[in-house]
């Protein structure tokens, strides 16, 4: 099992910044990838960048420019740089963690309970 805690959420101005953090424990050896997802009430979770081993790196369109996600693999733990932040960027936002099942050709997914980020004047 693989377990992830977030923080750095927070209240910005826009075109502030922040910086997330999630770090994972436990059976961290069979991540494949990680990533940050986004949610508002009403609206689908989706996918704002993502990171796999090797540390090739993928972002939706609508952060690409202003966020950057990192690895610390002594550390075990991810961040998500948001940079030149914007009142529609306001969600909760989750980690998420894709773990390799041996044997099995697949994995599974894994979720953080999520951190506030809320972009406001």
């Amino acid at each position: 099992q693989v377990q992830l805690v977030e923080s750095g959420g927070g209240l910005v101005q826009p075109g502030g910044s922040l910086r997330l953090s999630c770090a994972a424990s436990g059976s961290t050896i069979l991540i494949a990838a990680m990533g940050w997802y986004r949610q508002t009430p009403g609206k689908q979770r989706e996918m704002v960048a993502t990171i796999a081993r090797g540390s090739s790196t993928k972002y939706a369109d609508s952060v690409k420019g202003r966020f950057t996600i990192s690895e610390d693999n002594a550390k075990n733990t991810v961040y998500l740089q948001m940079n030149s932040l914007k009142p529609e960027d306001t969600a909760k936002y989750y980690c998420n963690a894709y773990v390799w099942v041996v044997g099995a050709g697949s994995g599974i997914n894994y979720w953080g309970e999520g951190t506030l980020v809320t972009v406001s004047s």
